[in-house]
């Protein structure tokens, strides 16, 4: 037996693999917009509590008040005023659209990008696997001597609509035989079963219809060497060793292939200009018709182990079908109409990916497509061309390196960019998206490592499913988050306005506490894990820069705190002046109205868009379990004796609980007023309780 001989051209980052996963080590995701977003929040928190903090106890000192009471109370207030709730239920958030997501085949490996699809404005996507089925048959073969299609429910090689017997075509047969050497897939005539490239075992089960199997041919034509598909070159050689000499079986891109080729066919008559024009506008047109196409040739005369040179015979063009994935066209009209621009990127030739991405509504006709080889280096593009480049929505014939750039370009532009792949070669550009999204059936290991979310049926339709649940994920973290800022803000000023106004204090140390874990969390929990009005995709995804809390968040917050401590101290007020209860009961009646306010509070949450009874609110059956158990333990509070104690709460009788539950409903009524005042006409798109 011959001994084997094996030469190593390259090992670890110099090899084709190592260079790809230099691009992903290089690649930096960075923080979701949530995570930057959540930092913002807290730190702005931590600065306007410190700064109450500090009013508070100088107000208090100023009016007398003892000064261990007011630090004691000032570092409760700064308990109460930081939503310390806030994190645990933005996870527990997210791991409920997790686990929702999760039932709908999208597998999240990164818990903040649950939430990031909801605020992604650019969907930038492979074609090949992702947009189409990666389903390749072969349709067409051009050759110098003819025209010949495929007949796969017949098994046969059709021309002119009549079946033929490739052997009588030698150039036919030569184009075959190129097509199985030059490979590197198994198919199995017999089981009618591959593996490998598809396009491979599709060329594999071309050339079985001319009885040329490949392992056969192997024997025939034993392969020397193989120099694997290159990026740059955009073709593949294998060498093959006929009697004493070595010949190359070569296919790859049209454009490359015609372009180191100088004769062509059986008889290798001299190809010239025209003719390699002539061959390039057959196969822009064959790419017309959404076709993918190879250009497969020979080199007559190799060195084994030496780079394929110039001076190919071109044998012809091989035209594959691989039709759009069912749903693409109408997720891809979902995503338009939720405001987010799809964009391809492939390495497929320019004329088959403006075909398919106008048969699944990325582009409309009259579209055009940029090439790898028109994008300049972004980096030191002018402001005017990326901007030009930014708007476009098609890219073929772009390397691995080019998907990186065109992502920067993207996020550059203030853009979220979400990356779908398959392949080894989106790796890099699935890392460096804001959120990478890789096929779970037909991708590869690389590509689901390197993706924060797989999709586990392949189905381009599950990325919408998944867009939705991010959005209402983010609404319902604003959503709880105004509604627990709004209550702490409340507390803050009941006990504020108090010191200012020398009135005794409504609140102690302990009952702030006992409301900022009871009246808070569970209500805000119940939040965590409601569902959002139909209509989150009818609108557009927010901007990527504004924060979880915006200028008009801020004005609810304001505006229900102010609502929730005026009803407080009113209830303060009327019980001590008006039905004379002594300091401790009039205490014990402002603590019952703010712990009850809190808890109709959230019925305030819906959003201004949704109907009074019927809103994301009011379905939510969590709320309900949550207002369920928080009066359970405010009447334990209350009716508890070593536990009222504690909190220092006295009976207050009949009178005193009517006044307590008629001032909070206070501000229920108000919020809901005003709500009700801007549900006609609304059309606020940034999520529950807006005022905007």
């Amino acid at each position: 037996m011959a001994a084997a001989k094996r030469i190593v051209t390259g090992t670890g980052l110099a090899t084709e693999l190592g260079r790809i996963t230099q691009l992903v080590e290089e690649a930096e995701s960075g923080q979701t917009p949530l995570e930057k977003q959540l930092g913002l929040l807290s730190r702005q928190l931590v600065w306007v509590t410190l700064a109450l903090a500090a009013i508070i106890i100088a107000i208090g000192l100023y009016f007398g008040r003892p000064p261990f009471l007011m630090v004691e109370t000032a570092i409760a207030l700064a308990v109460a005023a930081i939503p310390e709730g806030l994190p645990i239920v933005a996870t527990l958030a997210l791991a409920r659209g997790m686990l929702r997501m999760a039932r709908r085949n999208a597998l999240v490996e990164n818990l903040p990008a649950v939430e990031t699809l909801g605020s992604t404005t650019v969907v930038l996507t492979d074609k090949t696997g992702t947009l189409t089925e990666n389903r390749m048959e072969v349709e067409r073969i051009l050759t110098p001597s003819g025209d010949f299609s495929v007949d796969h429910q017949h098994a046969a090689i059709v021309r002119n609509s009549s079946p033929v017997d490739p052997a009588s075509d030698p150039g036919l047969m030569r184009a075959l035989l190129v097509g199985v050497l030059c490979s590197n897939a198994e198919y199995d005539l017999h089981t009618h079963s591959g593996a490998g490239d598809p396009m491979e075992v599709a060329l594999l089960r071309a050339g079985g219809l001319a009885g040329l199997e490949r392992n056969e041919q192997i024997g025939i034509y034993p392969e020397v060497s193989e120099q694997p598909f290159d990026s740059a070159t955009k073709r593949m050689a294998t060498v093959h060793r006929r009697g004493g000499d070595y010949v190359a079986a070569v296919k790859g891109a049209p454009e490359e292939v015609l372009a180191a080729a100088e004769r062509i066919g059986v008889d290798r008559a001299m190809l010239g200009d025209a003719g390699r024009a002539a061959w390039l506008k057959q196969a822009e047109d064959l790419a017309a018709e959404g076709l993918r196409v190879l250009a497969v040739a020979f080199h007559p005369d190799v060195e084994p182990n030496e780079p394929v040179s110039d001076g190919l015979v071109f044998l012809g063009l091989v035209a594959f079908r691989d039709p759009p994935r069912r749903g693409v066209a109408e997720a891809v009209a979902t995503l338009r109409r939720a405001g987010i621009r799809a964009v391809m990127a492939t390495g497929d030739h320019p004329s088959t990916a403006l075909s398919i991405s106008r048969a699944v509504g990325i582009v409309e006709r009259g579209a055009s497509v940029t090439t790898g080889a028109e994008l300049p280096g972004l980096g030191d593009a002018t402001e005017e061309t990326r901007r030009g480049i930014a708007r476009r929505q098609v890219f073929a014939r772009v390397t691995p390196e080019q998907k990186l750039d065109l992502i920067d370009l993207f996020q550059g532009n203030g853009e979220v960019v979400a990356m779908i792949g398959d392949g080894v070669n989106d790796a890099p550009a699935l890392t460096k998206a804001d959120i990478g999204i890789a096929m779970g059936q037909r991708g590869t290991e690389v590509a689901r490592e390197a993706a924060d979310i797989v999709l586990l049926d392949d189905a381009f339709s599950t990325i919408v499913h998944a867009v939705r649940e991010g959005r209402v994920i983010f609404n319902n973290i604003r959503r709880f988050a105004t509604y627990l800022l709004s209550c702490n803000l409340a507390e803050v000023l009941v006990v504020g306005l108090a010191v200012l106004a020398a009135l005794p204090l409504p609140l102690t140390p302990l009952q702030i506490l006992f409301l900022n874990l009871v009246t808070d969390v569970f209500p805000a929990f119940a939040l965590a894990a409601g569902e959002d009005e139909g209509d989150v995709l009818a609108r557009p995804p927010r901007p990527p820069r504004e924060p979880i809390l915006s200028a008009g968040q801020w004005r609810t917050i304001l505006a229900y705190g102010v609502a929730i401590a005026a009803s407080t101290l009113l209830a303060l007020v009327s019980a001590t002046v008006w039905l004379g209860f002594s300091t401790a009961q009039g205490a014990t009646v402002a603590f019952l109205t703010i712990a009850l306010a809190q808890l109709w509070h959230v019925f305030n949450m819906r959003s201004r868009r949704s109907r009074l009874l019927h809103n994301a609110v009011t379905q939510n059956r969590f709320v309900w379990y949550a207002l369920a158990l928080c009066l359970v333990l405010i009447l334990s509070a209350v009716s508890i004796p070593p536990l009222a104690d504690a909190l220092a709460i006295a009976p207050i009788g009949v009178q005193g609980w009517a006044l307590a539950v008629g001032c909070s409903l206070l501000p229920l009524a108000g919020g809901q007023a005003w709500l009700g005042l801007g549900t006609r006409g609304a059309s606020n798109t940034r999520g529950a309780a807006s005022p905007e």
